[in-house]
């Protein structure tokens, strides 16, 4: 880690879901610090506020209680105009059920997330060769089509439309649930290569503990609440 500056940090963070009959809280007073240039896992079981965590820090949902801030920009209170802004200049997403469009090529799915900046269609096109070439294996499949490659090829795919805007952070839920170890294993090592290259701060959630191994530190998290924080 070149820097030991926070590029995110939550104070008591909560979130509660409510129906007209039910109170559902899915995060209990979360405080943690992340440094840029940190791979974090966040830990924990099915239904422990892994995701709710992750999609609070990625601004897709607000929180309760508690702040938000973003590489020292306190995000808590934005509109959802700027947090869609604040999203596209800073974090780049991986989801485990990939988001592509099938019918669309290699390039032309991670050229997606170029055509909202005004950029010129030859420097959306270098762009995405530039992005593509950085992950191995992609860029001689520029011109296939999504539904035509495997699921770790997808998922190739998706961390390279995750790149194309330059993000400071990259957000990962679960990328490998839907792979054989193996296909896993390369995808986390391919995050970790571009951590470790790019300086990209990497925030994963993960119940698998072989994906663990390749993190700076791991979040345990267990009904809403940190239980433990193990460095590596």
């Amino acid at each position: 880690m070149v820097d030991i500056e926070n590029i995110i940090s939550v104070k008591d963070l909560t979130k509660i879901y409510k129906t007209r009959n039910i109170e559902y809280i899915a995060l209990r007073d979360v405080t943690l610090d992340v440094r840029k240039g940190e791979f974090i896992v966040i830990a924990g079981p099915s239904g422990s506020g892994k995701t709710t965590f992750l999609d609070l820090i990625g601004l897709l949902d607000t929180p309760t209680n508690g702040r938000i801030l973003i590489n020292n920009v306190d995000v808590t209170d934005f509109n959802e105009n700027q947090r869609a802004k604040f999203r596209r200049e800073n974090i780049g997403f991986v989801f485990q059920s990939y988001n592509l469009i099938p019918y669309l090529t290699v390039a032309e799915n991670v050229e997606l997330s170029l055509i909202a900046k005004s950029i010129s269609p030859l420097r959306r096109k270098k762009r995405v060769e530039e992005i593509l070439s950085k992950v191995p294996g992609m860029l001689e499949l520029k011109d296939k089509k999504a539904n035509e490659l495997s699921g770790g090829q997808q998922q190739r795919v998706a961390i390279a439309r995750a790149l194309a805007n330059d993000p400071k952070i990259l957000i990962a839920d679960e990328p490998t649930a839907n792979l054989d170890s193996k296909t896993g294993l390369e995808i986390v090592r391919l995050l970790k290569e571009l951590n470790e290259n790019s300086g990209i701060t990497i925030v994963m959630a993960t119940h698998d503990v072989e994906m663990m191994k390749y993190a700076d530190r791991i979040v345990h998290i267990r009904d809403g609440k940190i239980e433990s924080i193990e460095s590596r």
